[in-house]
């Protein structure tokens, strides 16, 4: 159970982040943000603040943010339909009725005859009672449609998504991913303060109580000045020759408290893979100074990026197969077993999965921001937008084969894992 609790939260806060990251720069923009979803498919829960509508959705499986003029609008008004209209203290439309007119008894009943809800913001038609006169209507900025009693906000154009600027448009899809890479960023910072920064220096920090370290008599804070005669500067070195070895009787010399003093310790084997490696169990020594943590969540988000980077591009050049590739399945597994070993580990595990997420949102890949972000700055190139239906069609034909590898990778897990 407290795997299923940690798996949610940790998949929530990634997507939470990454959708909020659109959110904010859309909402900046000026975008009419219509909806804000973690997960996909049939909804939990959902309510309504300001303009925009949250939900939660049954399947775990990513998130959205459906800003107005994405895809195109569901409703339209055109000449000859029946609509009801609601006015605000301004004389404006507020709402415009579609069905289910006979429940709204203070609604003006037109029909149509011209109508510019985008640009010009107006209806006019034919009043019940008054066929002779033809009625123009201004329509407010901020007015709803109201189908089946549920109220659905009209997006002029200048509040969709492709009346922005292309350096507005691009913001808005990159802070998804830039949200993970602040995420991440946020929570090692945040170990570094709360544990500590790792110091490369040849200085002993805590001690394992069953660690041949403290069985030796060595104690937190010994400066080691050699092991073996061999002169050690930094806490790497040190780990090395420990590593090199295992139950072998080794000379520490270490200073503690101005005093030079030596030790014999015999490192623990410990089976890493198929090597066997030495062991004292000691910990390297931490600095939880501000700017030590600060650095360290910086060092360590640009070395997990670059290490998942290289992953991706030995995936590329054929050195990693796509079995060797995890989804939900794979990652609910190994979220399992980092939650045995700490909440410490599990934050650095979250820090992982947020850097991987932002990374594969960044991939030129249709469907994803990265494939958006290629057909904005292809747009940049050229100054004039591609097609949009074209644009559609290349995205929904990306997120298909995405779901397909989704299947594919998934079914792998449940393989390894289970069969």
């Amino acid at each position: 159970m407290n795997t299923v609790i940690a798996f949610v939260l940790i998949f929530g806060a990634l997507v939470f982040f990454h959708e909020l990251g659109h959110l904010i720069f859309a909402n900046r923009a000026g975008i009419l943000c219509r909806e804000f979803a973690i997960g996909f498919g049939p909804k939990i829960l959902s309510f309504k603040k300001n303009e925009t509508i949250y939900t939660i959705r049954l399947l775990p499986i990513g998130g959205f943010v459906r800003m107005a003029g994405e895809d195109p609008e569901v409703i339209e008004v055109k000449p000859g339909h029946n609509v009801g209209l609601l006015f605000n203290k301004e004389n404006q439309v507020e709402k415009i009725i579609l069905n289910n007119k006979e429940k709204y008894p203070n609604a003006r009943v037109i029909e149509v005859e011209n109508v510019d809800l985008e640009h010009n913001m107006f209806i006019s038609g034919y009043e019940h009672g008054e066929e002779e006169f033809i009625k123009r209507f201004d329509v407010s900025e901020t007015s709803y449609f109201i189908v089946d009693g549920q109220e659905i906000q009209i997006a002029p154009y200048n509040r969709q998504f492709q009346s922005k600027t292309v350096r507005q448009r691009i913001a808005a899809i990159f802070a998804g991913p830039a949200m993970n890479f602040l995420l991440a960023f946020v929570i090692l910072f945040s170990l570094g303060l709360l544990q500590g920064a790792p110091v490369d220096d040849p200085k002993l920090g805590q001690l394992t109580d069953d660690g041949s370290a403290k069985e030796s008599g060595l104690q937190e804070g010994d400066v080691i000045h050699s092991i073996e005669g061999e002169s050690t500067s930094s806490w790497a070195e040190v780990v090395k020759i420990i590593q090199q070895n295992p139950e072998t009787e080794l000379t520490f010399e270490v200073e503690r408290q101005g005093d030079i003093l030596s030790y014999e310790v015999v490192p623990d084997a410990a089976k890493v893979g198929e090597e066997t490696i030495g062991r004292i169990g000691a910990y390297n020594p931490v600095d939880k100074s501000f700017v030590s943590s600060l650095k360290y969540g910086f060092v360590e988000t640009y070395t997990w990026t670059k290490e998942i980077l290289i992953g991706f591009g030995k995936l590329v050049t054929g050195q990693f197969s796509i079995d060797m590739l995890s989804g939900p399945v794979g990652i609910y597994d190994m979220t399992d077993q980092v939650a045995e070993s700490g909440t410490t580990n599990l934050l650095r595990w979250a820090a992982l999965l947020s850097i991987n997420l932002g990374i594969v949102n960044l991939l030129p890949i249709p469907a994803l921001d990265g494939g958006r972000l290629l057909f904005l700055f292809v747009e940049a190139l050229r100054g004039k937008p591609i097609d949009r239906q074209k644009e559609g069609i290349v995205h929904f034909i990306g997120f298909s084969l995405l779901m397909l590898l989704m299947l594919v990778v998934t079914w792998n897990d449940i393989q390894r894992l289970f069969l």
